[in-house]
């Protein structure tokens, strides 16, 4: 079974961007074939970076197109095997080149967002990797994380693939059911982010600020400890107006 084929004429330039954009190796976000991206199309179908392919220098061909409903239900099968993701996300042999869908689409697929990029930021991975990775993000800890990130959602480490996508999947099923969307930013223990955004820019703007809440943390970290803005004083935050209004600039708003 398969439901992945290659269409580049589908792919806008807009994906294209982003994709480059988070891929450029002076943002350190990824290296080598690090990362993917995704874009949703009309009647259920999203397209998505195939595996192997350089953020940096992708082009249209370095994208599939996958349907969401048959691969989530496959990957909600428990008997549904690794060999069988794999097989359902070829997309066959194209120009020569073999095209398949990066093993993360079900993370995209899950997300249901209209972009989504998925990162391997150092200094986020370097908090995702420690003791604190469960932590780090519980509280925000300063106003302009707390305005474009606003909610954030934290995975334990599951290996890529089928254990990932199973995981993210009921991870998404879960923040819907609370919070009628999946959060803006999902930290992946030991692995990386996913950014979730109704445009390119809104994906670009939590991913740089999330790697800039890294840093800040790191630092608290090793000034002795966080002291996060106070859980009592958000709930006014985000009912202000004005703070509503920056998030719609930013394509930030909910979550």
């Amino acid at each position: 079974m398969t439901f992945t084929s290659y269409d580049p004429d589908l792919v806008s330039a807009e994906l294209l961007a982003l994709t480059r954009s988070l891929g450029d190796p002076a943002r350190d976000l990824v290296i080598l074939a690090e990362g993917n991206t995704s874009q949703r199309l009309p009647g259920g179908r999203i397209v998505v970076k195939a595996t192997g392919a350089a953020m940096a220098a992708a082009t249209a061909e370095d994208f599939v197109v996958v349907e969401v409903e048959p691969l989530l239900d496959l990957v909600r099968d428990p008997a549904s095997t690794q060999a069988d993701l794999s097989a359902a996300l070829d997309a066959g042999v194209h120009d020569g080149r073999s095209r398949r869908a990066s093993i993360e689409s079900v993370v995209h697929a899950a997300t249901r967002a209209e972009f989504v990029g998925h990162t391997h930021p150092t200094d986020v991975v370097a908090l995702l990797a420690s003791v604190h990775a469960a932590t780090a993000w519980r509280d925000h800890v300063y106003s302009d994380e707390a305005v474009v990130v606003s909610r954030s959602a934290f995975l334990p480490y599951a290996s890529p693939g089928l254990d990932l996508g199973r995981a993210h999947l009921a991870l998404a099923d879960a923040q819907r059911a609370e919070h009628g969307e999946v959060a803006r930013l999902v930290l992946l223990g030991n692995h990386g982010i996913v950014v979730a955004g109704a445009t390119p820019a809104a994906v670009e703007a939590v991913t740089a600020m999330t790697v800039k809440g890294a840093r800040v943390r790191a630092g608290a970290y090793a000034a002795g400890g966080l002291a996060p803005l106070p859980r009592s004083a958000m709930a006014a935050f985000f009912a202000r107006d004005d703070i509503t209004a920056r998030q719609r600039e930013l394509g930030t708003a909910g979550g």
